[in-house]
């Protein structure tokens, strides 16, 4: 199986109907698809009236297909939101997108929707496996689209459904979008009495949707369609254990603080900002003075040449910030050529190549064995950070935190984001971070060039009539200052000449200026994102791990207390993604991330790990 997601191969009837070749079937009713997925759909699962009254509401979907299901709500929700601060959350699976060509030529038929359907195609999910995750702020509204096989997307998914499309094309013509297994999978993620909607009154259908626990009805069809089906679920499953964590808290529009005013905590201010929270950033030394105060920085994916969770976070995370910072003040696309270090990588890059997990739009050979990442970015730190901040409310100078009280400066807050470094040990010290020095070189008036990069190991960027490379990577004691030395940068300067003789010529000729930094990093270089938990008592409840019983209960957490931490030398690629997970579990709404990330970056896994190897 390649990572890359195939497209579907579109025929186009005469009426201008899109047939999907593959499945031999068709995305919508010729000149009626609008009116049948308000029929089948939204009348079908009771909308508008169904979210009245409501803070949130979930709609999934099986099959994203054009987005019609997806643009035909939004209009309504407009329409019928039930206050300015609800929000309408919609999910959805797909495992062969369209083309963003063929999306816009069918979307084209219904002008009427062209409000929402540009706003969608600006931002259409190139065929990359993994979670997409769009906030359109200003209506009130998530899309989340899980990239992939159902089969492995729905298991994996964290939500819970209020109303379900289930729109996969026909059971006859696509059994895999509409296979016994999923409709247990579907229960789980519903609410108590979730509705669903589908066109289908396959016997399978009804017969999989019953033993899953919903009640299914007959009712009149649409159009040459003589019947259609309702379900609601009337039985739901168990809830399963949440060892990790990673339950999200009845929803609230809180008052939240963050410390630390890093790429960390603006990404986290950011996003819960754009999901209504009224946010205070708290930093002793104010926006972007620690790791991202340098001059200019890369931000550029770390591609592995398995298919890994670790692998998949990564480009999850570098997709999510490349969208976050598209807009901002201080974020320039370039292409970065990397060039193999060693055998080892050019051997790794080949790998990769032979099955990419980016499209040919974002990653390509170069000769030599390198990579050439296309839509890169170079970004200015403090121009990023400062926009992810614009409008909320930063106080500088010193912070006093109460975990316990869930206060900062004596004002208590609904929830405490802790996303302020190795500061964090402060509050919570057995995290065993990591400290990282890492130093690198700059210097201004050299001629002025499009932003260009090169990697390989170390990095050389240039902006402007800027240049910066480095960066240096050392462990330090617990303690140690950020200091600069004269031994990093004789480092960097051989690193440099590795990378390109032509950038250590241009060095010489201008006075350089060295910073350093100390990065919070993890045993395992994965972040630390989500909700603290109470160590000792998270200790005794999964004392049995030890011997090797399973981790079947619920982690005891510190009540609001979460972190987003640990970012190593990636902050600007992980803050984003991190910042949106955050969201969604203080404020409610899917998760923006697989089960599989979410555990892999929870911070309780360090509780988990540490007992199973008996190191506490």
């Amino acid at each position: 199986m390649t990572r890359l997601l195939k497209h579907p191969t579109i025929d186009w009837k005469d009426d201008g109907t899109p047939v999907a070749r593959e499945a031999g079937d068709v995305y919508f009713t010729a000149g009626d698809g609008l009116a049948e997925t308000r029929a089948v759909f939204l009348k079908g699962c009771g909308l508008p009236e169904a979210w009245a009254g409501r803070d949130q509401f979930t709609i999934a979907e099986t099959g994203f297909g054009t987005g019609l299901n997806f643009l035909a709500l939004a209009e309504l929700w407009t329409t019928y939101r039930p206050s300015p601060a609800a929000w309408l959350h919609f999910v959805s699976f797909e495992a062969y997108p369209m083309t963003q060509d063929d999306a816009a030529r069918a979307l084209s038929e219904w002008p009427e929707l062209s409000a929402f359907s540009d706003r969608l195609l600006e931002t259409w999910p190139a065929p990359v496996l993994g979670v997409r995750h769009h906030v359109w702020e200003d209506l009130g509204i998530t899309l989340t689209l899980h990239m992939g096989d159902i089969h492995e997307m729905l298991p994996a998914s964290r939500l819970k459904a209020d109303a379900w499309f289930l729109d996969g094309f026909s059971p006859a013509k696509n059994e895999d979008m509409w296979a016994e297994g999923l409709y247990g999978l579907i229960a789980q993620r519903s609410a108590p009495g979730a509705c669903i909607g589908t066109f289908t009154v396959a016997g399978s259908v009804r017969r999989g949707l019953a033993s899953a626990g919903f009640d299914v009805a007959k009712a009149p069809g649409h159009g040459r369609k003589r019947e259609r089906l309702e379900a609601r679920l009337t039985t739901p499953p168990t809830a399963q254990p949440d060892a990790y964590g990673l339950r999200a808290p009845p929803s609230t529009s809180p008052r939240i603080a963050v410390l630390g005013a890093g790429i960390a905590g603006a990404s986290a201010a950011w996003a819960l900002t754009a999901r209504g929270a009224e946010v205070t950033v708290f930093d002793p030394a104010g926006p972007a003075s620690g790791a991202s105060g340098n001059p200019i920085g890369l931000m550029m994916p770390r591609l592995d040449a398995g298919d890994t969770v670790q692998a998949r976070l990564l480009i999850d995370a570098y997709l999510a910030a490349r969208e976050a910072y598209r807009a901002l003040d201080g974020a320039h696309e370039t292409d970065v050529r990397q060039i193999p270090k060693d055998e080892t990588e050019r051997v790794r890059f080949e790998k990769l190549l032979a099955d990419p997990p980016l499209p040919l739009e974002d990653l390509e050979a170069i000769s030599g064995g390198g990579l050439l990442h296309k839509r890169a970015l170079i970004v200015e730190p403090r121009k990023v950070v400062t926009g992810l901040l614009k409008g909320i409310a930063l106080k500088a100078g010193p912070v006093e935190v109460s975990l316990a009280e869930c206060s900062v400066n004596g004002r208590s807050y609904d929830a405490i984001v802790l996303a302020n470094a190795m500061g964090i040990l402060e509050q919570i010290d057995w995290l065993g971070l990591q400290g990282r020095l890492g130093q690198v070189e700059h210097l201004t008036g050299a001629a002025d060039v499009a932003p260009d990069a090169m990697a390989s190991g170390h990095y050389a960027l240039a902006l402007r009539d800027e240049r910066l490379w480095g960066a240096t990577f050392e462990k330090i004691s617990a303690g140690t200052l950020p200091e600069v030395s004269d031994g990093a940068r004789k480092a960097n300067a051989e690193a440099l000449q590795q990378l390109s003789p032509w950038w250590k010529g241009d060095a010489k000729r201008y006075p350089l200026t060295s910073r350093a930094a100390i990065r919070a990093t993890t045993a395992d270089r994965l972040p630390l994102i989500g909700a603290v938990p109470d160590r000792d008592a998270a200790i005794e409840t999964f004392e049995g791990i030890r011997k090797g019983r399973p981790a079947d209960a619920d982690a005891p957490l510190l009540p609001g207390i979460v972190m987003v931490n640990g970012f190593g030398a990636r902050g600007f690629t992980w803050g984003p993604w991190a910042g949106q997970i955050i969201a969604a579990q203080l404020l409610g709404g899917p998760s923006p991330a697989s089960v599989q990330a979410l555990e892999a970056v929870s911070p309780m896994r360090l509780i988990l790990r540490a007992l199973r190897r008996s190191e506490i």
